[in-house]
């Protein structure tokens, strides 16, 4: 059986102590089993996701022209605007079928940490849309930081361990276009809208998409397919997770799939939240995930030291 539940997260921010134990145990189980969870009553009304979803589909429907004017050099895609080809799943010769904007931290009580995150990209063709990113930014983080509790009671660590790690965070808002296709005979047999991959990140927040695609592959080496429910949240579980529980955690395989021949000419939009520590966070296996029969897995390393080195895994920074 592959366990991925939906979860009402107002249960652990709201709940007795019986429902708050019972949400962090049944998000501990899920990520550890499959790395995968749905949930609900995050914070986000369906008015804003809508607005969002709008806003990404005009500056998406912006000509080439424009948009490349918001591709800044040197910021491996961190900011504003990457163009078609640029990125590549680990492990893939083809780059990925999609073009993204990524909106960062805005830092207003940390002047040191404000001045390690270049400034957001702020486009003009589209009014709303700044103002619009932000506040879903701010949503998600929020109900991010919740998770975490959630995920450090699991493990046995103080509800706040993670809370002054992810506070300034250098987490990613990313709308992403998988571009439409008119003539799918002309693309290399291996090029796909997202290769299979792991996020980088702490945990992802990816809120639903316009179209299906998104499958996980599972502990039997087979793919299934995800869907949320209406405006419910998809929560996966990232490396740098996985690393600091010693594999406790599961940052599950997951890719998106091109869809038939006929629907390829449509375009498809998701939009998902990488929730990150600041890059000083200790990614140091934790004493309580070693033991004999799970000895330490992986490297001591920074946050900051291991996205540097996935960015240029993943061709963003050379």
């Amino acid at each position: 059986m592959i366990n991925i539940p939906r979860l009402d997260l107002n249960e652990y921010i709201n709940g007795d102590t019986r429902q708050r134990k019972k949400f962090s145990d049944d998000i501990g189980k899920a990520f550890n089993e499959t790395g995968f969870v749905t949930v609900t009553n995050h914070g986000l009304s369906k008015q804003l996701i809508d607005k969002l979803y709008e806003d990404i589909k005009a500056l998406f429907a912006l000509p080439d022209g424009v948009k490349s004017t918001y591709e800044i050099p040197g910021l491996a895609g961190q900011r504003g605007y990457t163009g078609k080809g640029k990125e590549t799943a680990k492990g893939f010769k083809q780059p990925d079928l999609k073009e993204f904007w990524q909106i960062g931290q805005t830092v207003t009580d940390d002047p040191v940490v404000k001045n390690e995150y270049p400034d957001n990209v702020m486009i003009s063709e589209v009014p709303s849309f700044n103002a619009t990113t932000s506040e879903v930014y701010k949503k998600l983080e929020a109900a991010g930081v919740y998770l975490l509790k959630a995920i450090a009671a699991y493990l046995g660590l103080p509800e706040n361990y993670f809370d002054d790690k992810v506070h300034n965070g250098n987490s990613i808002l990313r709308a992403l276009h998988y571009f439409p296709i008119t003539d799918p005979d002309s693309l290399p047999s291996d090029a796909v809208r997202a290769g299979a991959h792991e996020d980088i990140n702490l945990i992802t927040l990816l809120i639903g998409a316009s179209a299906d695609g998104l499958e996980l592959l599972t502990r039997d080496n087979d793919w299934l397919p995800v869907k949320a429910h209406g405006e419910d949240l998809v929560v996966n579980v990232g490396d740098m997770l996985q690393r600091l529980t010693n594999n406790k955690l599961k940052s599950t395989t997951h890719r998106v799939v091109n869809p038939p021949r006929e629907l390829m000419k449509y375009s498809r939009y998701s939009v998902p939240f990488f929730l990150h520590p600041k890059s000083g966070m200790d990614l140091t296996c934790l004493p309580s995930c070693i033991s004999a029969d799970h000895p330490k897995r992986y490297e001591d390393i920074t946050a900051g030291e291991y996205l540097d080195e996935r960015l240029r895994e993943i061709g963003l920074k050379k």
